[in-house]
């Protein structure tokens, strides 16, 4: 019998990419477009998604990655799909794409207004039952379209995400499922359907959102229009897919209640694994369904941190980059190499980008960098690089102690994945501000990964979603806690709460810039 291989396809918020693995999880080949979300001058925040050339791109991926690999398109057993979460597409009657927002979309200040003037408590009476806020929500952007756009509005009949649009594409079925659909703040956690009820509560019409379907299981097969498209072979199995963020959490094995991961990219998230839908009675953190049946998810979002470390590379490092391109080696290598020098804590110094989450007054600071001196030799741009790992995980520390808060539980380590576990020095700095073992996945870059796992379950390639994650991931190394750096990272926490309220209060007064704020709030 000829070898198998199964595909995924991630619509990321910056790019799309086509993936091919092997049934043993083996990355085979992978081919990725850079895609933007323009703006409409006309509406501030706003990030419209271009689903026409943005599916050519969608194509060109798959096209590539089968030219690269050399496979037969016959060989492919299961295709499956992950992408952004909160993202949303309209369609009208016909099936036809009529308006579409990226993840990133913040231009519903008004409409998040008008909610809370209408009803302030009602916000909190939706999380209760949706685990969502309106900061991240399509309810306010769903209510911009009636506001600002009617005739888009009067013309919509149906509600998707990127990942069903994906399918949609692939074989004219549009299968929504309730890992992405959650985060809509529309669908009840409870019973992982839509509830017409709680958008007709905003005003907006509770008519059109899809039934349900499960993650893993059949959608349909790839048409023959999207066979000459993308050079798929027609009849291949689709398999409905998940968010990003929980098929990351199967892409590294995190399936079962009380696991935790925490991915690290240009956000960070924090996933903890719960078997009840029960939300936060405070609303600081986010509740989501999980890809895996019976399993939802406390998540956390850290603003930016890999953005930060983009922005510090870029602009401070320009003799890093210089070497490295003399030599080969990774500029961010270099940057942890001197950093390891640099004591845990910094020297005391501190900097201030995202805050802890407070999912219903979500503001950050001003970015600030804090508390060091004028001495070069011990606050040098290494002592500062140092800062910005740190705080990442101060930051995830607070997530990890405001869910045990929400939950009574703590995970017994952390599975760190994203671009950011691939450093050494930021795996070892988040085990010893955790105080937890923190184990890094052979393949750190697990979204893709469990959306092929999802193609494998439908395809019958492994028995469930437990079995695809036996066959398919494994663990690189594990960082233990070092009882010096916690006793340091245990006094910087406590100071570097207070110094961020101080910073924050300064936005307060307006005499700083929120890094980011919630549409809606001032």
């Amino acid at each position: 019998m000829s070898e198998s291989y199964l595909m995924a396809l991630d619509a990321g918020t910056g790019s799309v990419r086509a993936v091919l693995f092997d049934t043993d999880g083996n990355q085979i080949g992978v081919v990725q477009q850079e895609w933007e979300h323009l703006s409409d001058p006309r509406y501030p925040g706003s990030m419209n998604f271009d689903w026409t050339h943005n599916w050519e791109l969608t194509c060109g991926c798959i096209r590539g990655v089968l030219e690269k690999t050399g496979i037969d398109a016959h060989a492919i057993a299961g295709i499956s799909t992950t992408c952004m979460r909160e993202g949303i597409l309209l369609y009208d009657r016909d099936g036809n794409e009529i308006w579409a927002c990226a993840n990133v979309d913040s231009r519903s200040n008004d409409e998040v207004a008008q909610l809370v003037r209408q009803d302030p408590e009602l916000e909190k009476e939706l999380y209760a039952q949706s685990g969502e806020a309106y900061a991240l929500g399509a309810l306010p952007r769903l209510l911009w379209v009636k506001n600002k756009m009617p005739e888009i509005y009067e013309k919509t009949a149906r509600l998707g995400m990127f990942n069903d649009w994906l399918i949609y594409r692939l074989t004219g079925v549009m299968p929504l499922e309730a890992s992405n659909g959650s985060t809509t703040g529309i669908l009840d956690l409870q019973k992982k359907a839509f509830d017409p009820a709680i958008a007709e509560r905003v005003g907006i019409r509770g008519d059109i959102f899809p039934e349900i379907h499960e993650c893993g299981t059949r959608a349909a097969q790839v048409s023959e229009k999207a066979a000459a498209e993308t050079g798929l072979a027609a009849g291949t199995p689709v398999i409905v897919g998940g968010g990003d963020s929980q098929l990351g959490c199967i892409g590294v094995g995190v399936t079962k209640p009380g696991q935790a991961a925490v991915f690290g990219g240009s956000f960070w998230q924090y996933e903890f694994n719960t078997d009840s839908a029960r939300t936060d009675p405070g609303c600081r953190v986010r509740v989501n369904c999980h890809a895996v049946p019976g399993v939802w998810q406390y998540e956390a979002l850290a603003f930016q941190p890999g953005l930060v470390m983009r922005w510090y590379r870029d602009g401070f490092c320009q003799r890093e980059a210089e070497i490295a391109e003399k030599t080969g080696e990774d500029i961010y290598d270099l940057m942890n190499r001197e950093a390891e020098k640099v004591p845990a804590g910094a020297n005391g110094m501190m900097c201030a980008f995202s805050d802890v989450m407070n999912f219903t007054c979500w503001k950050h600071a001003s970015p600030t960098f804090t508390n060091f001196g004028l001495d070069a030799e011990q606050f040098s741009r290494y002592t500062f690089y140092r800062a910005i790992l740190e705080n990442a995980a101060l930051v995830t520390r607070g997530h990890v102690e405001l869910v045990r808060e929400a939950t009574g539980n703590m995970p017994s380590e952390v599975i760190f994945a994203g671009g950011a576990s691939k450093s050494d020095l930021w795996c070892q700095i988040l085990a010893d501000v955790l105080k937890l073992p923190v184990t890094v996945p052979v393949v750190r870059e697990a979204t893709a990964l469990g959306a092929a796992i999802l193609a494998g379950v439908g395809a019958g390639i492994y028995s469930d979603i437990e079995d695809g994650v036996r066959r398919c991931v494994r663990m690189d190394k594990t960082f233990t806690p070092n009882s010096e750096n916690e006793a340091v990272y245990d006094s910087l926490y406590s100071v570097w709460r207070k110094v961020y309220a101080a910073q924050l209060s300064l936005c307060d007064q307006g005499l700083t810039r929120n890094m980011w704020i919630a549409p809606g709030l001032s």
